[in-house]
């Protein structure tokens, strides 16, 4: 099949999903359970999602040797959306080399004695490789905006705390990621949206299944309280931050199979923008080659 067509059947799974202006932007439209009509089997998807990764790990391997683009890749979701299991089997087959993960945890003490994004810009990408965020900086305008006690230990002086704090915000992380696109760094943003009825149904499988308990929290049953201000928050750091250059996809996560489709062919689709190439071989380089197959031949 030409490439050209390949990209069209990606973009598929893609368009309806991608958010690249937020001022028009509303949660409410995005149907959590979605999955475009589509009906297969576990073997067919899990086929699909295999071609996927091996053409992921190709598009990896060019980026890795060219040594120029690095991508960055953002995972945000409620508890239980599956944003582990999202990067186990996306990521099945690239090279461990070439990609780093990062699950940013309650920040360390020297962490809250700087600005807000200095521990992520820390973590972004070197060139050549693949580095994502399990939660990243939005968690800042989302669980600290969701629970603004939270902001007392940021020790920000409280006369720069006003009315506008949480648009300043917003708009110091769209400026961040457009820093960031301009220096070569590809910023690709997933909500994974899932339903308030599916994450019950998640966590009571969790505490019937003894194998699972470890991954429950009590405090997941209370975050659930918080809902509504969660998604509000969302819906507020998408329509303030969504830009071509740094998208947002506001993936189906109700099930499983359908999510991890969705971002592998968005994931794809966004590399495949780079043009990636090995690096081409001079005429100098070419000869120094040929003079080492030759002592190499010579080798007794």
């Amino acid at each position: 099949m030409p490439r050209q067509d390949i990209i069209a059947q990606v973009q598929k799974y893609t368009n309806p999903f991608r958010v690249t202006r937020g001022k028009d932007f509303r949660l409410k439209h995005f149907d959590p359970g979605d999955t475009l009509g589509l009906q297969m089997g576990r073997t067919e998807a899990a086929d699909l999602l295999r071609r996927g990764s091996e053409w992921l790990a190709m598009e990896q391997d060019m980026l890795y040797a060219q040594d120029s683009w690095s991508v960055l890749i953002i995972l945000q979701a409620m508890d239980a959306a599956g944003k582990d299991s999202t990067i186990k089997h996306v990521m099945a087959r690239v090279n461990p080399q070439g990609c780093d993960v990062h699950s940013f945890k309650q920040p360390s003490q020297e962490e809250l004695s700087h600005a807000f994004l200095w521990r992520y810009s820390a973590r972004v990408p070197e060139r050549g490789r693949i580095g994502i965020f399990n939660r990243s900086y939005y968690e800042e305008v989302l669980v600290v905006r969701v629970h603004q006690a939270l902001l007392d230990a940021q020790r920000i002086p409280p006369k720069l705390v006003t009315r506008s704090f949480w648009d300043e915000r917003l708009a110091d992380i769209a400026r961040f990621e457009d820093y960031l696109t301009r220096q070569g760094v590809l910023v690709l943003k997933f909500f994974l949206n899932l339903s308030r009825k599916e994450q019950k149904k998640r966590f009571l499988a969790r505490l019937d299944t003894p194998d699972k308990n470890w991954k429950f929290s009590p405090a997941d049953v209370r975050e659930r309280r918080y809902w509504d201000d969660y998604m509000h928050a969302y819906e507020e750091a998408i329509r303030a931050t969504a830009t071509k250059g740094a998208p947002w996809y506001v993936v189906p996560a109700d099930n499983k199979w359908f999510t991890r489709l969705v971002v592998a062919a968005a994931i794809v689709e966004a590399i495949e923008t780079l043009d990636l190439a090995y690096p081409t071989v001079s005429a100098e380089q070419k000869a120094e080659l040929a003079a080492a197959r030759t002592e190499l031949a010579a080798e007794k």
